[in-house]
């Protein structure tokens, strides 16, 4: 059984934000989208329009000069369970690779968790503090997998440009939220 999509390692290892030799004097021309069905190399948006129009693309973005990719989009298409999430400009992403830690943070906060492949201190009960590393743990053990067969799913129908498109989004159980207490009215 194949635990890790074809595309993957494809993905992980592409240099982006480079501008596009097609469409350099563009405005929008860094190449920062991957194609999951051609698994070639990184593109920009203009190219995304032409050559990839029904395709399944991902938009790749930067935090602090690593690749990030958001998790609503990611999850539509690989299982991201034992992936350290991060929230950055308020939106929730996962990095793509390891990133290293400086020796002298890694002893100085003491968590408890720690990546399973680089040692990165987590910040929960997370295995992973990236996708490569995700990669690496599971050719290393198998006990993970990148795969969403097997897990339940909702299907959302969505109007997109006019016409109705139907999305596959992991079932998550509902968040519930209770308040600190009962509400008092502030005093007049």
């Amino acid at each position: 059984m194949q635990l890790v999509p074809p595309w993957l390692e494809k993905l992980l290892s592409t240099d982006f934000f480079s501008v596009c030799r097609t469409h350099g004097d563009a405005a929008r021309s860094e190449r920062n989208m991957f194609c999951l069905d051609c698994n070639d190399e990184a593109f920009c948006f203009y190219c995304r329009s032409s050559r990839h129009k029904e395709h399944k693309v991902i938009q790749i973005r930067r935090s602090s000069y690593h690749d990030v990719v958001r998790v609503s989009e990611i999850e539509k298409v690989l299982e991201i369970d034992g992936v350290q999430t991060y929230v950055i400009n308020s939106a929730k992403v996962l990095f793509l690779n390891e990133r290293p830690q400086p020796k002298s943070s890694s002893s100085g906060k003491g968590g408890s968790h720690i990546c399973e492949v680089c040692g990165r201190s987590l910040l929960d009960t997370f295995r992973f503090c990236s996708l490569g590393c995700k990669l690496v743990g599971i050719k290393r053990n198998g006990n993970a997998s990148f795969l969403l067969e097997g897990r339940s799913s909702t299907t959302t129908r969505v109007m997109v440009r006019g016409e109705e498109e139907q999305l596959m989004y992991p079932s998550t159980p509902p968040s519930t939220r209770r308040r600190k207490g009962i509400p008092h009215r502030a005093p007049n």
